[in-house]
């Protein structure tokens, strides 16, 4: 078992409907492991009694926007990090609303978990279904259902049982590797933290320990060898006056000196001399450590290309089929041509067909309304100006995924992931 510092960062989403509590349950995720300020708890103390509240509402810790704290709802992807002697953490809070749908897989694009809030007196609805589709789209390994507001119902195990028993059901439809669930009340802490003597009738873990102990070092692909190069380094100092390496993120596989690998898209072939990092050469590099690789022989690398195992090489293509969610306010343009953005790699392309557009409720494809606009889900075909070395986004996240970038204003307008 492949055991690094790096993986000790669990990034994680949070979604639900709205006023399901989405900010509390973070709040209180930082107020009791005591991951947060005094002046941060203080302000958000006089805030809470300018509202004439009895408790601190410990949502505004995370609603940082002026318009989030006028409103008492969140607009936009907060994100959040503290740590655990355990683990470190990376919280994306997003809105609730339909209409941020486009922030939902904004903040579920990196996550390796998702948490996904229920109201106990609502039970599964619309939004739980588009939330949890989502994730499964975005091929999200561990998924934690939160039937938040238990103190509401009288921290009743029925009602909490019909909620786990109906969305059971819905899930069974979806793509979910690990799927959790948890009986909590955010705004009094039971189950968050600490377990809760209000529900002696749940015998798991409480939420935290859930998050510091789930296994997610296999959610990697750790087979298919690849490694995207970002940049050359070349010091030309006294000390290593030949030194040549080319640094980057590893995005898939092992890699270890001595290994035979070809580089794309040229096709020359050559072996790992060493692999260095900021601390030392290593034996073996793997998702998502940043080396530095060097080769036994000379050849000229630049940014975006790749290095890959020679038996075990990714399709290179200038037609790709991909899901894509367009995230911009206005519809895309006839034939513009956006820049392609998937790993280090840059072209030109232009969406070329659209199949259909996915109904986020029911998973329907609705093939005859093929219009964009903003949240919107489709199937569509991009042609580029040159290959790109892509995977299945089903087989390797980062290799299978690009963005769309507007040329005039460098805005990124979509988002997708390789079929």
């Amino acid at each position: 078992m492949i055991q690094s510092t790096q993986s000790e960062l669990l990034r994680f989403t949070t979604a639900g409907s709205v006023d399901d509590g989405k900010s509390t349950l973070i709040g209180r995720l930082l107020y009791d492991s005591k991951s947060i300020f005094e002046d941060q708890l203080e302000s958000v103390r006089k805030v809470s009694e300018q509202r004439g509240l009895e408790h601190v509402e410990l949502a505004l810790l995370t609603d940082g926007l002026k318009d989030e704290r006028e409103q008492g709802i969140t607009i936009d992807v907060a994100y959040r990090y503290f740590a655990t002697p355990r683990r470190k953490f990376i919280i994306a809070d997003t809105p609730g609303h339909i209409q941020y749908t486009r922030n939902m897989v904004t903040g579920a694009s990196t996550a390796n978990l998702a948490l996904i809030l229920v109201d106990a007196r609502k039970g599964v609805i619309e939004q739980t279904c588009r939330h949890a589709i989502i994730a499964s789209l975005l091929q999200i390994p561990h998924l934690i259902l939160c039937v938040n507001k238990m103190d509401l119902v009288d921290y009743s195990e029925e009602v909490y049982n019909e909620v786990v028993s109906e969305f059971r059901s819905f899930a069974s439809k979806l793509d979910i590797k690990d799927l959790r669930y948890l009986p909590i009340s955010a705004l009094h802490g039971d189950n968050v933290v600490n377990n809760s003597t209000h529900m002696p009738w749940y015998k798991g873990p409480s939420l935290l320990y859930n998050l510091e102990t789930i296994h997610i070092g296999s959610d990697e692909n750790l087979i298919d060898c690849r490694f995207p190069v970002q940049t050359v380094i070349r010091p030309h100092s006294e000390e290593f006056p030949d030194y040549r390496a080319y640094a980057g993120k590893v995005a898939g596989g092992i890699f270890k000196p001595g290994d035979e690998v070809t580089i794309l898209p040229s096709g020359f072939q050559s072996k790992i001399k060493s692999i260095d990092t900021h601390d030392g050469s290593v034996e073996k590099a793997f998702p998502p450590m940043s080396v530095a690789i060097r080769l036994e022989d000379d050849y000229d690398l630049g940014r975006g290309d790749m290095i890959v195992r020679t038996h075990n090489q990714p399709s290179a293509s200038q037609d790709i089929d991909f899901m894509m969610c367009w995230l911009n306010q206005n519809p895309p343009r006839p034939k513009t041509k956006y820049i392609v953005r998937q790993t280090t790699n840059e072209v030109k392309g232009i969406i070329k067909e659209v199949y259909y557009k996915m109904d986020i409720n029911t998973l329907h494809r609705l093939e005859k309304d093929k219009s964009i606009q903003m949240n919107d889900i489709l199937r569509v075909k991009i042609r580029t100006t040159h290959p790109l070395l892509v995977d299945p986004y089903r087989k390797n996240r980062h290799t299978g995924s690009l963005i769309l970038i507007d040329p005039a204003t460098y805005e990124t307008v979509a988002a997708g992931m390789i079929i």
